[in-house]
């Protein structure tokens, strides 16, 4: 039986589903516990619903379970953190505070946080950004991440815990469909493409971001919760994929789909894409937990193609 016992937080939105089955399929279904405030029959593993801003219901949980480590997902994305920037500030502090202190209360041996490419600013609009440059973001959901990032070292240093960071670049999935980010266009472009349909983008043609293949950021998230804690010298890691813009991935699925049409109407998350950088330099992450991408714009092209024809053919829901 194995000894660990992983809680995921936000299991069901789209980092978390992918996670999820990664981390069942690497430590078996007795050790996941997939959590969320409404949750499906998914996952081979014990789901629960769970409100991440109840500290109380997560040290139960933490408790009853003999919890080793958590990965905390549960957010508010970028875009839709604009609409409501108090609530968004509240949602993402307040929960990985429990989560926090639901560790610290019942010796947690590893916490997981998902930064992102947010906690810069339009200062850090330019290609290989350092691990190190300065983080001045101009979203609230940015913001909540620096926070998350100094929150997570104040623990490290007080108590002694293990919080870990991974700051994702826009994450590419078959699983799920986009749940309110900004970089959320270049998963919507593929649905629009295999439904035979055009696809409006709210950013502008050549709007360069970095962009990871949902495969490869499963791999690092693991990879990085699986180092030696003496490997992990930082917290809030860049790692980078592939730095595309809407018209180059336009391009690239025109070589499946000749007819697909693109059109822009760029909208308000166009001035939130120019506040983040082009590419990152993550040479921290290659050297120190050996951090490698395996998926270049052409082989992410062709697997998001792949799986979504493989969906459609299959009537699933994420097409209904």
């Amino acid at each position: 039986m194995s000894t660990h016992k992983l809680l995921i937080t936000g299991a069901f939105g789209q980092l978390g589903t992918a996670l999820t089955e990664a981390l069942i399929y690497k430590y078996g279904s007795d050790a996941v516990i997939a959590s969320d405030l409404k949750v499906r029959d998914d996952f081979d593993c014990e789901t629960l619903e769970l409100d991440a801003t109840n500290l109380e219901a997560i040290d139960e949980v933490v408790r009853k379970y003999r919890v080793t480590q958590i990965y905390h997902l549960a957010a508010v994305l970028s875009a839709k953190g604009e609409q409501q920037p108090l609530r968004t500030w509240d949602l993402n502090n307040s929960t990985f505070f429990n989560v926090l202190e639901a560790a610290r209360l019942n010796d947690v041996q590893k916490v997981f946080f998902p930064s992102s490419i947010a906690v810069f600013g339009p200062d850090a609009r330019q290609e290989n950004v350092a691990q190190d440059f300065a983080l001045n973001p101009t979203t609230v959901y940015g913001i909540s991440k620096v926070a998350g990032e100094h929150w997570a070292r104040y623990y490290n240093t007080k108590y002694g815990m293990d919080v870990r960071c991974l700051r994702y670049p826009g994450l590419i999935s078959y699983q799920s469909l986009p749940g309110g980010g900004t970089t959320d266009y270049a998963v919507d472009i593929f649905h629009k493409a295999i439904n035979n349909e055009e696809f409006v983008c709210y950013l502008k043609p050549d709007t360069q971001l970095p962009m990871l293949y949902m495969d490869d950021a499963i791999d690092a998230t693991i990879r990085m919760m699986e180092a030696s804690k003496r490997d992990i010298k930082t917290v809030g890691y860049n790692i980078q994929g592939v730095s595309f813009s809407p018209e180059i991935i336009a391009a690239e699925i025109k070589k499946t789909f000749p007819d697909f049409e693109i059109s822009y109407q760029p909208d308000s998350r166009q001035q939130i894409a120019e506040s983040w950088p082009i590419s990152l330099d993550d040479a921290c992450a290659r050297d120190e937990w050996g951090w490698e991408p395996s998926f270049d714009l052409k082989r992410l092209t062709e697997e998001m193609i792949y799986r979504l024809e493989l969906k459609k053919n299959r009537n699933l829901s994420v097409f209904a």
